[in-house]
């Protein structure tokens, strides 16, 4: 299973940096770049809700899900 997080193309859309958006959001930028990169493994539902609040994006316009292959599942 794969989640892509599309929080950069939003904000480009936007023209957002991610300072402006990490001081919206009330998070570090340091933190803000390992979700941005999709290197995090959690988000809490109240900065999800914070980043499409800020972005004014749903979601979906955030996160994607994409199945692996049946063979990376079997791992």
């Amino acid at each position: 299973m794969a989640i892509i997080v599309n929080i950069d193309v939003v904000m480009a859309r936007r023209k957002m940096s991610l300072n402006e958006l990490a001081e919206r959001v009330n998070i570090t930028p340091a933190n803000l770049s390992i979700l941005k990169t999709g290197k995090a493994k959690a988000i809490r539902f109240s900065t999800l809700s914070a980043i499409c609040r800020a972005l004014d994006c749903q979601v979906g316009e955030i996160l994607e899900y994409v199945p692996s292959p049946p063979e990376e599942e079997e791992e």
